[in-house]
């Protein structure tokens, strides 16, 4: 039961990631075709700062996880651990942190 889950679970995921695709390719080019620029001066500079600061941020955030869990093995015998949830828990705070920072500086106005 189990094998056969898994192929259309694969085929679903798949499919939505195309779908996805084709619709931001067609809502692209209808605002393309009407004129709606895709960013202004303004967009691109909240977007690098969002980009800028996240990044440092993510960095940080990955440093201090390495510090944690060399600090952990060496002085308190702490089990290792595996590289799935320390990925996980960088993309997360890279993209959490640049949508955070983009939406607060579009809030916060004229820098």
């Amino acid at each position: 039961m189990a094998d056969l889950i898994w192929p259309i679970i694969s085929i679903g995921i798949g499919g939505i990631i195309v779908l996805i695709g084709i619709l931001y390719t067609m809502i692209r080019f209808r605002d393309k075709k009407s004129g709606i620029p895709a960013q202004d001066e303004r967009t691109r500079k909240i977007n690098g700062i969002a980009a800028t600061y996240a990044l440092n941020i993510g960095l940080y955030f990955m440093i201090a996880v390495m510090l944690a869990l060399i600090i952990g093995q060496e002085f308190f015998s702490m089990s290792d651990l595996s590289a799935g949830p320390v990925i996980i828990a960088s993309v997360l705070v890279f993209s959490l942190t640049y949508l955070g920072l983009r939406w607060h500086f579009n809030r916060k106005g004229d820098f």
